[in-house]
């Protein structure tokens, strides 16, 4: 007869208490996309805070996706404006980046994650940056125009919140698009950076017209149906019982996407807040 002994835990439960704070930050193996760019906009931070001066401002000018570069290299510009932070480590938009893209990525997927991001930083560059260039050639804006300094991950992460907050139940949806929303409309009245303010509704936008995939994404990977699908006609045919059926049933766990790997299911859900970077 084999004796099973019990390990019994220490009392306080410190450990369970803190996972819920450790979930908010990123991890190699849960959340590796956004865990190694935030490696990547670390580097970069320091680089830009004790670096020369002159060599700093360089890399940013040559790093902008202003439309001149953009007609010259836009997939060199399209990438390294994307590796920089517009006020640093201790802006908003990095507090709300590590917060933002780890939630979304711990529900949809490392891939699908930096698919949103980069979608919101491509099409909201492209939106505010080619009307500029048709204006210079039809001669309403000046040549000047053409060469600005426009680097950061604003358009990326406000996509990001857009499609989290798909993923999110109304009572936090919607208070978080009206925040975001207020601030944005703010940031136009004013219209300190025009391009700027204008690409990041767009942005926004881009990630909640994004909410049908993000949507069967994390559907997908809990084997749940996704919130906007409708109610099945027929319920699923009931697993054979004893041993057999139940080990079929935890090998094999079936949602409206279908049956999903060991590997695609995710660690849980979290939370989340926001910045807005103004470059």
């Amino acid at each position: 007869m084999h004796h099973i002994q019990r390990i019994r835990r220490p009392a306080g439960g410190t450990g369970r208490a803190l996972s819920p704070l450790l979930r908010l930050l990123p991890t190699p193996a849960g959340t590796p996309f956004t865990f190694v760019y935030v490696l990547v906009l670390v580097a970069t931070s320091l680089f830009a805070e004790h670096a020369d001066p002159h060599t700093v401002t360089a890399l940013l000018r040559d790093s902008s996706t202003d439309m001149a570069h953009l007609a010259r290299t836009p997939l060199l510009v399209l990438v390294g404006s994307a590796l920089w932070i517009a006020g640093g480590l201790l802006s908003t938009s990095a507090v709300g980046f590590l917060l933002v893209l780890t939630a979304l990525e711990r529900r949809i997927g490392a891939l699908r994650t930096g698919a949103v991001f980069l979608a919101g930083h491509v099409l909201a560059t492209l939106a505010t940056e080619i009307p500029v260039g048709v204006a210079v050639a039809a001669g309403h804006l000046p040549d000047s125009s053409l060469h600005r300094m426009d680097y950061g991950i604003s358009f990326g992460l406000m996509a990001g919140v857009g499609a989290l907050s798909g993923l999110l139940p109304p009572l936090l949806r919607w208070p978080l698009l009206a925040a975001v929303a207020t601030t944005l409309v703010q940031a136009l009245l004013v219209l300190g950076d025009p391009l700027t303010d204008w690409g990041h509704p767009l942005s926004l936008a881009i990630g909640v017209a994004c909410w049908p995939l993000v949507r069967r994404w994390a559907a997908a990977r809990t084997g749940r149906a996704p919130e906007a699908s409708a109610p099945a006609t027929s319920a699923p045919p009931a697993a054979p019982s004893g041993p057999v059926g139940a080990a079929a049933a935890d090998a094999s766990p079936v949602g409206s996407a279908g049956p999903i790997a060991e590997s695609e299911r995710p660690p849980g859900n979290t939370s989340t807040l926001l910045g807005i970077e103004s470059g």
